[in-house]
């Protein structure tokens, strides 16, 4: 079933790239293990129960790790009254509602499908962010659910976890293997060489298509709610108070950057934004700008 969010040409055609490109890697990731390990039945037993369970259990794993629990209409009446006008609106199913207890502000959705998807708000979210900007909000993470994009990440991403549990199993094995010949050692070393190279482009490559999907989910949200201002005002906020969030509070949270409407470390300086999951706060806000200006809408906050 099509929803009402306007359909995204770019960001398909940038999921599309990524993933064939990320498809031709796996394959030859994949061929390497076989030819190092001599045994093409076990690695892609491996990969198989992995892949599976990455891309069925992401949404458990996800709530798991980020404390979320689904909560019900009575326990926030409010909340699922947003998300069901947003639902309606959009003309797609409504995801499950879950609450995480935590003071960072921040939401994430998860999932494979529209049918099989649930949207999380943390505590700290809505205790600082007024109805409008929560709408907002809440619209940017129903647009990653009808584009389909979390599970596009979810699956591209399985690649470098499967990689870089090789590089520490590789590691490891070398450290505390014990007294081994040296084909084995040769072998394990080009396990690691292989494996840590497969990690760096899946990486780059999926931060690449992170910032733009971010933009993407930007700019449908704003289309939808017709408040670009409301989502410009969340996103200022949120991103001011997660930066005075003690670090080590974020800690737990870094794993998930790519599925959250705002990173947990905040801006990347330098260089480093070519490896952020998220585009800067300033490329957001003048998008949103742009958006406003073509709806006829008030001026945005910290914009003249």
């Amino acid at each position: 079933m099509r929803s009402r969010f306007r359909s995204d040409r770019g960001l398909t055609v940038r999921m599309g790239i990524t993933l064939f490109l990320l498809g031709l890697l796996y394959v030859g990731f994949v061929a390497a293990l076989i030819a190092l390990l001599k045994s093409w039945v076990l690695v892609v037993v491996i990969v198989a129960l992995l892949f599976g369970a990455q891309y069925w259990f992401s949404d458990r794993i996800a709530l798991f790790a980020m404390r979320g629990r689904i909560v019900e209409r009575d326990d926030y009446p409010e909340l699922h009254g947003v998300v069901d006008r947003l639902s309606a609106l959009a003309d797609m199913p409504k995801p499950v509602v879950a609450v995480s207890a935590m003071d960072m502000p921040n939401a994430f959705a998860t999932g494979r499908n529209p049918d099989n998807a649930v949207i999380c708000v943390t505590t700290g979210l809505l205790r600082r962010l007024e109805p409008a900007e929560l709408e907002g909000v809440l619209a940017h993470e129903l647009s990653h659910v009808a584009h389909k994009d979390v599970a596009v990440v979810t699956v591209a991403s399985f690649l470098g976890v499967i990689a870089g549990l090789l590089v520490r199993f590789a590691f490891y094995s070398q450290i505390f293997g014990g007294r081994r010949d040296q084909n084995t050692l040769a072998v394990l070393t080009v396990v690691m060489a292989v494996s840590a190279a497969v990690y760096a482009i899946s990486f780059l490559l999926i931060r690449a298509l992170s910032r733009y999907r971010e933009l993407a989910a930007d700019r449908a949200a704003a289309l939808l709610t017709g408040r670009p201002s409301a989502l410009a005002s969340a996103l200022t906020k949120v991103t001011g108070d997660i930066a005075r969030i003690p670090t080590k509070d974020l800690r737990t949270a870094q794993a998930f950057n790519a599925f959250y409407f705002t990173p947990a470390f905040g801006a990347e300086p330098g260089v480093g934004r070519f490896f952020a999951t998220h585009p800067s706060l300033e490329q957001r806000l003048d998008q949103l700008g742009r958006i406003s200006a073509e709806l006829g809408e008030a001026a945005l906050p910290g914009k003249s």
